[in-house]
């Protein structure tokens, strides 16, 4: 089956739409708020200017901004916009927005400035939303005494406990791996006439499934469903689904996969991606196929992560032609780039050692000037070396080591870098070898079986030694025995190096 969008469209009369529209749009606080991505750019400024122009701040339009900045987890920026909107005296903090503020506070200053900014407050003000957003501070830096503590202090105070404030204790301690303290905090709630709601049960759900204790899982499960002031939820049912697939319960999994789907919300594209992923991983590839057409009929647009998820799933399947052809109707479909979606598509190719569609793939993307990074060329370069196609591999790690200077954090595989210098100094190609060593240099440190490479490489070639036997001193790498019996000295001979300059 192939995934084609303008077939499926044909048959269904089903439109994806992407909101791409050319029309001009009122300028407005946020419309010049929201495009500042550089967290650098000050917001504070962007307020400034607008209220010196004469415009007026709405404070239900900037509560927008800051939900919608911190949804973008541009939280620096959201930080300035609240400390903006208090300061300006204008309007007066709930402690609903003293606990937004001390979110924010916690998430970029951390959890000493969220206390103290806790602290200051009134005693008014000092309620369960502010109480749970410093628990949520301690909870998010893993801070387990502080939150246990403070935890106690919200109980001994007689502050108003909902689920919110325990799910947040199970969820630190999933963290830290504590999973055998979920089932007691869950009893504690219910002890203390806390109602859990369905992520509580769905966290110890998870616990026992950590524990590969499906009777535990089955158990919670039961007494969940059970529940009159609970709907099931397609979540749970996907976890439920995902720790059957972990214990090798293949059947039980397909069944607690279709219950899933039943719950599902037709707006709901994580519950669809979550079913796909989970379907590919059990090889149900009629399936994947399916719900990816379901998928695209419920959503009114279908963004990139809905693609790499899709991708994700046909490349674990095998089934690359379908992934293909998803890719073509991805490159039509308006959104704004992202080369993890053809990325994908192109490890598959890796994996599945079809290395030249890969290079031809890469190729295709650099002509249309597409910025690649260094390390899908060096994964290239290691699958051609595996194959013995060397000049391959060289060609693709020349690729990679150009592209380091504007990539971070990428470094080469130092085996297959050794590699293809030992087989330069096999080959006895000493331009080849010492073009490589110096493309090397400023990306990764030389090293003594690097310099041994070239003095091979050297001696076959019957190229003068004592500039690179200098070079290797100024590298404080000594000359050692395995040094001399490539220069062919004995080994207590002491060498001298003369080098004209």
């Amino acid at each position: 089956m192939q995934v084609n969008r303008r077939i499926f469209q044909a048959l269904t009369g089903i439109t994806c739409r992407f909101y791409h529209s050319d029309k001009r749009k009122k300028v407005t606080l946020y419309s010049k708020i929201s495009p500042l991505g550089n967290p650098s750019c000050s917001v504070t400024n962007e307020l400034d200017e607008w209220v010196c122009k004469g415009k007026k701040v709405r404070f239900a339009e900037l509560q927008r901004i800051i939900l919608d900045l911190r949804k973008r987890k541009r939280f620096s920026q959201a930080l300035e916009a609240s400390e903006w909107l208090k300061s300006s005296g204008i309007f007066t903090f709930s402690s609903t927005e003293h606990a937004v503020q001390l979110d924010l506070i916690g998430k970029v200053h951390g959890f000493p400035a969220a206390e103290s900014y806790f602290n200051n407050l009134s005693k008014e003000d000092k309620n369960d939303k502010t109480y749970g957003a410093l628990l949520h501070c301690y909870v998010r830096q893993c801070q387990i005494e502080k939150a246990l503590t403070h935890m106690r202090k919200m109980e001994e105070e007689g502050v108003s406990l909902s689920s919110v404030a325990f799910n947040d204790i199970m969820s630190l301690y999933t963290k830290t791996g504590e999973y055998e303290r979920i089932p007691e905090m869950l009893r504690h709630m219910k002890e203390i006439g806390v109602r859990p709601d369905n992520l509580s049960y769905r966290i110890c759900i998870n616990s026992y499934g950590a524990r590969s204790d499906i009777e535990g899982m089955e158990r919670v499960l039961n007494e969940m469903e059970n529940q009159s002031f609970i709907a099931m939820d397609w979540n749970t049912y996907a976890a439920v689904a995902n720790i059957y697939v972990k214990a090798g319960l293949n059947d039980k999994a397909n069944s607690f996969l279709k219950k899933a789907e039943e719950k599902i919300d037709n707006k709901e594209g994580l519950g669809y991606n979550y079913l796909i992923s989970v379907n590919s991983r059990l090889g149900n590839k009629d399936e994947v196929i399916r719900l990816g057409f379901l998928e695209k009929s419920a959503l009114k647009r279908c963004i990139n992560r809905d693609y790499i998820n899709m991708l994700e799933a046909l490349v674990r399947l095998d089934a690359l032609e379908e992934a293909e052809q998803l890719l073509k109707e991805w490159e039509t479909s308006d959104n704004c780039y992202d080369i993890r979606v053809p990325y994908i598509v192109i490890i598959g190719y890796i994996d599945k050692e079809l290395y030249e569609k890969a290079e031809t793939m890469l190729e295709d993307l650099s002509s249309k000037g597409k910025i690649l990074t260094p390390n899908i060329w060096g994964r290239l370069a290691a699958g051609y070396l595996d194959k013995g196609k060397f000049e391959r591999a060289v060609n693709c790690m020349k690729i990679a080591l150009s592209l380091k200077k504007d990539s971070k954090g990428w470094k080469p595989d130092p085996k297959v870098i050794m590699k293809i210098f030992s087989l330069f100094g096999e080959n006895g190609s000493v331009n080849d070898a010492e073009s490589f060593f110096h493309s090397l240099r400023p990306i990764v440190p030389v090293n003594r079986e690097m310099y041994h490479v070239l003095l091979k490489s050297y001696i076959a070639g019957g190229k003068e030694v004592g500039r690179l036997l200098n070079s290797m001193r100024a590298e404080n790498i000594d000359v050692n025995e395995e040094t001399k019996v490539i220069l062919g000295l004995q080994p207590n001979e002491v060498l001298t190096v003369k080098c004209s300059v």
